[in-house]
């Protein structure tokens, strides 16, 4: 990449692996079924995340919101956290799209929704009421900085789903993060899901794409809903040829990127006018705040690392001094020294 980009790990670009593979993709239609490298995509998520069936999307968003609409009727009430991506960034579609009625409970310091919230949110039989069918969790809780939350945590969710003959939807666009971070497979990560979300395009590089998996049942119902959204797509196995070099490759070295946030954490921590709590760095997302009295305002801050430096960094949206920074693929160890002299220079 031409400049040091810590805005999302959204930015990545494609890796020359991914672009040999999507040049080379065997292709077919994919709405009839016929393509090849999409199917194999599929098949391969599937398995690495322990279900039975897998479905090719277009975002994370679709991804969530197949899930929403397949698991819930006009109507149906989700649980899910305040902070949830499903909640905050997905421009309402859940209820837009579907009629679902969204009931948000608080997220806890560690990403986490407390199981009493969970259980005292879950709708008695009453015809005054909607009818409660989905909890949606988020892995890692990418708004509180990227916490990975542990399997026996879920376990613990999803027996309290089960218990009420409820379903649990995993946001799992980063759980090869908290797979990472955790030392746990990702499919132990989700094995108490109905059904799991996991992007393509984010750590993993990718230019295109989440799969959505489940059940066979849930996926074929899945696949309906898709295509009410918009998201049948034919020749689709250029898209998702990389996203195979993503899961078969991208995934095993994600530590990296956290050694990364976690050098660039202790590097800010020693700054002036930084504030920031270095036990929260558990994944590839930094959070820190500037002072009141640090020598420029947020918004100096982003444009003179842009100008200066060519450093892209940005105010975290809903805070007036915080900044989110997420490492990622094209994210060095040099360009994390580079960043924080350029940073040290600013704060001085």
């Amino acid at each position: 990449m031409n400049v040091i980009d810590f805005r999302s790990d959204t930015v990545t670009w494609p890796t020359p692996e991914m672009r040999e593979a999507m040049a080379n993709a065997p292709v077919g239609d994919d709405v009839y079924g016929e393509d090849p490298t999409v199917n194999e995509l599929e098949a391969e998520s599937a398995a690495l995340l322990g279900k039975e069936a897998g479905l090719f999307v277009v975002s994370g968003t679709m991804g969530n919101i197949t899930a929403a609409l397949t698991h819930c009727g006009r109507g149906d009430e989700m649980i899910l956290g305040r902070e949830a991506h499903m909640f905050r960034y997905e421009a309402g579609s859940s209820a837009a799209l579907g009629g679902i009625h969204p009931h948000i409970v608080d997220v806890q310091p560690d990403g986490t929704l407390r199981l009493d919230d969970i259980r005292r949110a879950i709708r008695g039989d009453n015809e005054h009421f909607p009818r409660t069918r989905l909890v949606c969790l988020e892995n890692t809780q990418g708004t509180i900085g990227g916490i990975p939350i542990t399997a026996a945590y879920t376990e613990q969710v999803g027996a309290l789903v089960r218990e009420h003959g409820l379903k649990l939807h995993i946001d799992g666009a980063r759980i090869f993060n908290a797979a990472a971070a955790l030392r746990t497979p990702a499919k132990e990560l989700v094995a108490a899901a109905d059904s799991v979300s996991f992007c393509l395009s984010k750590g993993l590089c990718a230019p295109v794409g989440s799969v959505l998996v489940g059940s066979k049942d849930f996926i074929k119902a899945a696949r309906r809903t898709r295509k009410s959204l918009g998201g049948g797509m034919r020749q689709a196995g250029i898209l998702a040829a990389a996203g195979l070099v993503a899961i078969r490759t991208m995934t095993a070295r994600l530590a990296d990127d956290h050694a990364n946030a976690c050098a660039l954490a202790e590097g800010l921590a020693a700054l002036p006018h930084v504030q920031l709590d270095l036990s929260a760095v558990q994944s590839n997302m930094v959070f820190f705040d500037l002072t009141d009295d640090a020598p420029v305002s947020p918004e100096t801050f982003a444009d003179r690392l842009r100008q200066d430096y060519n450093i892209l960094m940005r105010p975290y949206p809903g805070y007036t001094r915080r900044f989110r920074a997420v490492t990622h693929y094209w994210i060095t160890r040099e360009h994390i020294d580079t960043a924080l002299g350029a940073m040290r220079e600013l704060l001085a």
